[in-house]
């Protein structure tokens, strides 16, 4: 495994039990698709209307000199996302009729004990 693998799958751990502790429950880790991957797939219990389900981008990095991890959830890395969402939902009828949102943790600075920030509804899937 490469550094950069074993970073992200740290940062992912880590952004895992920040929301665990948040309140939020684990429905799926590295869902793989064909049109994309989603890191974390989680239900918010407390979001208005009796919930939401949650697809989470962790994005790691080591420092801020190319910018923060959520500015690099770009425009077609958004549509990917939405795409792979779509086709978690068509795989798992029974979370399709709940509201979704799609969340970013930007991780930055030691991998094994990262700082988090997390963005609730960083973006819609109504704007792809």
């Amino acid at each position: 495994m490469n550094e950069r693998r074993r970073r992200g799958i740290q940062a992912e751990a880590a952004a895992r039990t920040y929301l665990l502790r948040a309140g939020l429950r684990e429905i799926a880790a590295n869902a793989n698709f064909r049109l994309g991957e989603l890191d974390l797939v989680m239900f918010d219990g407390a979001a208005s209307g009796g919930g939401a389900v949650v697809f989470v981008e962790v994005r790691y990095r080591s420092g801020s000199g190319f910018g923060g991890g959520a500015q690099s959830v770009d425009i077609t890395k958004q549509r990917k996302l939405v795409r792979a969402a779509q086709q978690f939902l068509l795989a798992h009828p029974r979370y399709a009729d709940q509201p979704c949102r799609f969340d970013v943790i930007e991780a930055t600075d030691d991998p094994a004990a990262p700082r988090l920030h997390w963005i609730r509804d960083a973006f819609r899937a109504d704007d792809h």
